[in-house]
């Protein structure tokens, strides 16, 4: 049994720039650190994961107070932390690419939805987002990691 483990990287004083909103679903997790240090150039960022990832900021669905809750957290690390960049991450499955790779979040959030459905309703979360902001100089970059039929993720930008 581990009683104590110290990690070698020193804690940094300077807090991140940057929030990435996503999904908590772990089977993204590796692909997702390797898409914003290899694509976008993040390599340290604040992490927001919760089920749904950026859906759950939207006021889409039943759960009206999740979704103000979930805003009212993130702005307080954007205020708390000066973030002046925040990446939304929804994922679900490539047109051709298997259904098990839809959100789960929006499948409770849609019941009896298809994927091609929920991709549509994070679509139109990402636009009330993008239209709605996080903060008055903060830069939001929206993506949607889609699960290809072969197995792989990849990063298409929405909106703007």
């Amino acid at each position: 049994m581990l009683n104590m483990y110290e990690a070698e990287r020193q804690w940094e004083s300077a807090a991140p720039a940057t929030l990435v909103v996503a999904c908590s679903d772990g089977r993204f997790q590796e692909q997702v650190d390797a898409f914003l240090r290899n694509e976008l150039g993040i390599s340290q960022y604040d992490r927001f994961y919760v089920p749904g990832g950026p859906g759950a900021l939207a006021f889409s669905g039943v759960d009206f107070t999740r979704a103000h809750d979930f805003r009212s957290e993130c702005g307080f690390l954007i205020n708390a932390h000066g973030i002046d960049q925040v990446v939304l991450l929804f994922h679900g499955p490539s047109e051709d690419g298997p259904e098990s790779a839809a959100c789960a979040d929006y499948k409770r959030k849609l019941p009896g939805k298809s994927a091609a459905d929920l991709r549509r309703q994070e679509d139109e979360d990402a636009e009330e987002i993008l239209r709605d902001g996080l903060g008055p100089n903060v830069t939001l970059k929206v993506f949607h990691a889609e699960v290809t039929a072969e197995g792989f993720v990849r990063f298409v930008s929405i909106g703007k």
